[in-house]
């Protein structure tokens, strides 16, 4: 009887498995009349059920080693850090020469997609200990009934779990790892994950039966992601979470360039984040979030901090739909929710009657724009229209505008900005004069993936004199952090937990915090400057102009003694110049002897 669901392989698994070419194997079944095929795009499969009985068996085996493989790797047990490691070096093997860009998104949803399962087993599980406890108010005495109460959406809704369909389930996803067109299987687990949950519809990728990707690269991955273990739903989220922000990283240096526009390197956001300290019940405003790493360092800060981090409400916005998606499966997998909205900020701003507590963002520097698309009178616009050449005091306006009357904005911005002259230098002059800005801190250059823009963080206040902290009216903060850097390659620098540590320390201790320390201008480094001295300074906020330089340490040595050896060494240098020169005339009368 032949099979009603029959089973495929393609040329390129089969080869794997028997450890030949894919021309061995087109070469050994071209004359084979009983061996079946079907035709895919520009590539075909063989039907599994024609092939020879010793090719069968080697494919049996071959599905058996992979089960018994995933049991094996689920049981290792490792740290974090090892393990993030170490499943980016196995998955960057995996890619071939698939390009990062669209590899991310196989990646990436898969592990998304190991995530909601857990949560669901989790619940799951404690559901059942729930409907099977005779002393539980959800006791349910017919098998059957907790059977069918265990499969509805409710009970997992209500605890803030997806509810993950059969077809979706990690277990059903490796139980069927070995089925040829396991693509399609992890196609369709996204397309019924989507349809069972409203709030995911349109993020998941459903390409893997597209990809360029071999099948059996894809049970790989499913393989791989098996070894993050199932044994502490919490622990595993915050494991899950730091694998996705990690694999995130990892591909935006991979991108190069291309990578800064989805994220941004997770020194930059803590120091922002520390800086603002966010707190219960705070609304937080991204703009441009890219793959939402503002909002998740946010959270953790509240966690940090054993605040609650689920009192506290993100809003973002994305031009770019595939960013988009990896925003919104980021805040899910981290279990945040948040209301991130697809567009372009500058002519759709989505947000346009809101205001925040916290505006934290990362735009794109120095970019072009379209002036005309906005009227003279829009709102945003208070302090001048920008020149089409240069979005960046667009960007500014727009995070000023969106601030609540105590609102604080941390934000990430070109160097140009704080010097440019003409009509930017204009608004900026503004900006100051209206006492909005609170703290300017110089930042290394090769802070961001491949490219050594240098950049500054500025930090805007609606209100100096709000009653959080101490009245900085008419002041401001310089701070030169240009030397402050851990080299971690040669392309690319980053700020350490001590020096974020060192720089938010400053800021507090100038903001009057309590067990912050007494602030002290230190040259070179950290200036408390009055508006007067930014106005002599023609609204120029350029750290560098404020702080000065600094102090050389004393070591001691008087300076007569210091001159007597500068002295000796200059004349010892002298004697040794003309005794070099001496040689070089007698090795030119030697060569010119000899030549002749």
């Amino acid at each position: 009887m032949q099979n009603q669901n029959p089973q495929y392989i393609s040329t390129s698994d089969l080869a794997n498995i028997l450890g030949v070419t894919r021309q061995a194997i087109q070469k050994r079944f071209k004359n084979e009349p009983n061996i079946k095929t079907i035709q895919v795009g520009s590539s075909f499969l063989y039907v599994v059920d024609t092939l020879p009985e010793d090719i069968k068996e080697r494919i049996r085996k071959s599905q058996k080693e992979a089960a018994e493989n995933v049991i094996k790797k689920s049981k290792e047990k490792k740290g974090s850090v090892d393990l993030k490691k170490e499943l980016w070096t196995a998955a960057d093997k995996l890619r071939g020469n698939v390009d990062p860009s669209d590899y991310k998104h196989i990646v990436l949803g898969l592990i998304f997609l190991k995530y909601v399962s857990d949560a669901f087993y989790q619940t799951k599980k404690k559901n059942e200990f729930q409907v099977s406890d005779v002393s539980s108010p959800y006791y349910l005495e017919n098998e059957e009934a907790r059977k069918f109460y265990l499969e509805q959406k409710d009970p997992y809704l209500k605890e803030g779990v997806f509810y993950v369909p059969e077809k979706a389930r990690w277990d059903y996803l490796l139980q069927n790892s070995s089925q040829p067109n396991f693509g399609r299987l992890l196609d369709e687990a996204m397309e019924t994950l989507e349809e069972e949950n409203p709030q995911l519809k349109g993020i998941l990728p459903r390409e893997y039966s597209r990809t360029l990707i071999d099948n059996h690269v894809l049970v790989e991955l499913v393989n791989l992601f098996s070894k993050i273990n199932f044994y502490d739903f919490e622990k595993e989220r915050d494991l899950l979470g730091e694998v996705y922000e990690y694999f995130l990283g990892q591909f935006a240096d991979s991108e190069g360039k291309r990578g800064g526009e989805f994220f941004t390197p997770q020194s930059i956001v803590k120091l922002l984040v520390e800086i603002l300290e966010p707190f219960e019940g705070a609304r937080i405003f991204d703009p441009a979030c890219g793959s939402g790493g503002m909002f998740v360092k946010s959270g953790e800060y509240l966690k940090n901090h054993l605040k609650d981090k689920n009192k506290i409400s993100f809003y973002g916005q994305e031009l770019n739909q595939t960013t988009w998606k990896l925003c919104k499966m980021n805040l899910a997998l981290r279990g945040y929710t948040g209301m991130i909205e697809q567009g372009n900020s500058y002519y759709d701003d989505k947000f346009l009657n809101m205001r925040f507590d916290f505006v934290l963002s990362n735009p794109p520097f120095n970019a072009e724009w379209e002036p005309k698309r906005l009227s003279p009178s829009d709102p945003r616009l208070k302090y001048g229209i920008p020149p089409s050449s240069n979005a960046n005091f667009l960007w500014i306006q727009h995070f000023i505008y969106h601030l609540a009357p105590n609102g604080m904005a941390g934000f990430v911005m070109a160097n140009g900005a704080l010097a440019v002259g003409g009509k930017e230098g204009e608004i900026r002059k503004k900006i100051v004069e209206d006492d909005l800005i609170d703290v300017i801190i110089a930042c290394p250059a090769k802070l961001f993936f491949n490219v050594s823009l240098p950049v500054s963080l500025w930090f805007i206040t609606k209100n100096k004199a709000d009653g959080r902290f101490r009245s900085r009216k008419g002041e401001t903060l310089f701070i030169d952090a240009r030397e402050i850097f851990t080299q971690i390659s040669r392309k690319q620098v980053k700020f350490s937990q001590e020096q974020i540590e060192k720089i938010a320390k400053t800021v507090r201790a100038w903001r009057g915090e309590e067990g912050a320390g007494e602030y002290k201008d230190i040259p070179g480094y950290c200036k408390s400057a009055t508006l007067e001295e930014i106005r002599k300074n023609d609204y120029v906020l350029t750290p560098g102009r404020y702080v000065g330089v600094k102090e050389e340490e004393e070591d001691g040595v008087p300076f007569e003694e210091k001159m007597r050896k500068l002295t000796a060494d200059l004349e010892e240098f002298f004697k040794q110049g003309k005794e070099l020169e001496e040689k070089i005339r007698k090795n030119l009368k030697i060569v010119m002897t000899k030549s002749i």
